[in-house]
C-alpha cells in the first residue's frame, strides 16, 4: 500500500540518465497518479527547483553533473544531498545510484536527518525502488549494510530503546523524560531499526520486531 499524498504533493527526479529518468518517472505517475513530478538532471538545476518549490520527496543519484554539459561526477550528487538535509531536515530523501557506498561520508548527515531517507541500487527492480519512496514517505530510514558502522547507536538512540523496553514507556512518556518532542522520539525510532535491520513486514509489529532485535544483539536484557 502506498503513502496516501495531500492534493498538492510535491516530488523532484534527479538523474542524468534518460532511460533510468523516464522508467522511474514513468513507474512514479503510475504510483502516485496524484503527485506532480518534476525533473532535473544536473547539481545546479537540482537545487534551484528545489529552492523554488516546497517539495514532499526527493529521488535523486549520487553521480550527477553539477552543469549541462559537464561530465556525471558523485561530488556533485553529494553536495546536492549535504545542502538538502541541511537546508531542510524534513525534506523526505530517496537516493538511487549504482554508487551507493560513497554515501558512507554523509553518514552523520544522514543520522541527524529528520525526513525520510532511505536507498536502492539501481540494479534493483523497479519495485524495490517504489518500496524505498513509500518507506521515505513515511518518514522511514534505511541505509544499506555496506555504509554502517556496526551496530553503533548514538547516546540518545540508546536511552530511547532502555526506557521503552526496560522501563516499559510509551513515545509520550519517553520524550518528557528526554525533554524532546514526541516527533523526536519517533525520528530517534526510525535510525534504531535501521541499525538494527528492523523494517516494515506484513503483519508484524515493527515495536515487537526492534524489542526482540535489540535484546538478540544484547543492547537491552527484557
Amino acid at each position: 500500500m502506498h503513502q496516501s499524498l495531500s492534493p498538492k504533493s510535491t516530488f523532484l527526479l534527479v538523474d542524468d540518465h534518460e532511460s533510468v529518468l523516464h522508467g522511474t518517472l514513468d513507474a512514479l505517475r503510475q504510483a502516485y497518479p496524484e503527485a506532480e513530478i518534476i525533473v532535473a538532471q544536473t547539481f545546479q538545476d537540482a537545487l534551484q527547483r528545489a529552492m523554488q518549490t516546497r517539495l514532499d520527496l526527493v529521488v535523486v543519484d549520487v553521480v550527477i553533473p553539477e552543469l549541462s554539459g559537464k561530465i556525471a561526477q558523485a561530488h556533485a550528487g553529494l553536495q546536492l544531498l549535504e545542502i538538502l538535509m541541511e537546508r531542510y531536515p524534513k525534506l523526505n530523501i530517496v537516493v538511487q545510484s549504482s554508487h551507493i557506498r560513497i554515501l558512507v561520508w554523509l553518514k552523520p548527515a544522514i543520522d541527524d536527518h529528520k525526513g525520510g531517507f532511505t536507498v536502492v541500487d539501481k540494479s534493483q527492480p523497479i519495485q524495490e525502488m517504489l518500496i524505498m519512496v513509500n518507506w521515505a514517505l513515511q518518514q522511514r530510514t534505511y541505509t544499506p549494510r555496506e555504509i554502517r558502522n556496526g551496530l553503533q547507536l548514538r547516546p540518545e538512540w540508546f536511552n530511547v530503546l532502555r526506557l521503552a523496553f526496560e522501563e516499559g514507556l510509551q513515545d509520550g512518556a519517553i520524550a518528557r523524560r528526554m525533554n524532546v518532542s514526541e516527533s523526536s522520539i519517533q525520528h530517534y525510532w526510525a535510525k534504531i531499526r535501521d541499525v538494527l535491520e528492523v523494517y516494515p513486514e506484513d503483519g508484524k509489529n515493527l515495536r515487537v520486531q526492534t524489542q526482540l532485535r535489540a535484546k538478540e544483539v544484547g543492547l537491552i536484557h527484557s
